[in-house]
């Protein structure tokens, strides 16, 4: 009988952890709050539509998630993509002059405006120049 609590015992135990487990969500895809839009259109110094243009969604999904509808996991991402490169922005200028550097033509990319260069799929080229700018090697 003995053998019989243990194994009842053991399989209370996984349906427990695995109950736990499921409610609890892997600690690194935890975030401590949901992107939203419209302080993430503030942070940037930029309306709604230029954040679209900027993620690759639609103005009227955008609107939509900024009066709380819930972003899908495509556009978490690219609105988490945003945040990381505004952070990165905000430690080169002001934070509230990073709106302005974004919708001006740049010669470092060919007379477009960052924005443009987002909107192409061009980001790489951002974050390039991004790392030369931080680490000061010519580029």
């Amino acid at each position: 009988m003995k053998v019989k609590k243990h194994k009842r015992s053991a399989r209370r135990k996984g349906r427990a952890f695995a109950s736990l487990r499921k409610a609890a969500g892997h600690v690194a895809f935890r975030r401590e709050h949901k992107p939203a839009v419209r302080e993430i259109a503030d942070r940037f110094g930029v309306r709604q539509e230029t954040l679209s243009r900027m993620t690759g969604f639609s103005p009227r999904a955008v609107a939509e998630w900024a009066r709380g509808k819930e972003p899908s996991a495509p556009a978490k991402r690219a609105f988490n993509e945003m945040e990381r490169l505004r952070d990165a922005l905000a430690r080169l200028m002001r934070p509230k002059a990073v709106g302005q550097w974004l919708k001006e033509p740049k010669p470092a990319f060919d007379g477009s405006s960052p924005v443009q260069v987002i909107e192409r799929g061009q980001m790489d080229r951002i974050w390039r120049m991004l790392y030369y700018a931080e680490s000061g090697e010519p580029g």
